[in-house]
């Protein structure tokens, strides 16, 4: 494993969400170089791919700021101060979709873009869903979509489904149950 990069000099910038950070890093070679990181203010995020009893994906359709337009993703939030990955996955999907699930299962954690950013997002299976509806932070209600996870592919073609994170995530949970029906 190569040695980490040291440190020389660090500048910090803070907005309501992010902290930029500007570093001055000298290589184990003696080669310096600047870069900069995007560091979120949460804990993490979770990433929610629930399956209802027939099979069907729950999508939501809501804002998104940075495409400044409606977005077809999965269910999705921060988590808060000491709050578990799952309770925060039940959370996010009670708010976002009107359903809670009795079993959650964290499949992995993934990354948007280390080169330049910390966060992580914990991708989390929900099977077994009921009815429940918390009230969110959202400004408006949001679209909740069922999807097929046999026709993923289709998905990936809507100019309206550009997250990298929920594709991955559906493709890698699609996987996971595959391989469970296999080992059954």
């Amino acid at each position: 494993m190569p040695k980490l990069p040291e440190i020389l000099h660090r500048q910090v910038a803070d907005s309501q969400l992010f902290k930029v950070e500007q570093l001055d890093l000298r290589f184990s070679n003696g080669v310096e170089r600047r870069y900069e990181r995007l560091l979120g203010r949460a804990v993490g995020a979770v990433l929610i791919v629930a399956i209802r009893a027939d099979g069907q994906v729950l999508l939501i359709r809501e804002y998104a700021c940075g495409t400044h337009r409606y977005e077809l993703a999965l269910p999705k939030g921060r988590l808060e101060k000491d709050e578990t990955i799952l309770a925060g996955a039940n959370r996010e999907l009670m708010e976002e979709t009107g359903y809670g699930a009795r079993s959650l299962t964290e499949i992995t954690s993934l990354t948007l873009a280390p080169g330049y950013m910390a966060h992580r997002t914990h991708v989390v299976l929900a099977r077994d869903l009921y009815a429940q509806r918390l009230e969110g932070d959202e400004p408006e209600p949001i679209e909740v979509i069922p999807w097929s996870l046999d026709d993923l592919y289709a998905l990936s073609q809507r100019e309206d489904c550009s997250e990298g994170r929920s594709l991955a995530a559906l493709y890698l949970v699609r996987d996971y149950l595959q391989k469970e029906l296999q080992h059954a």
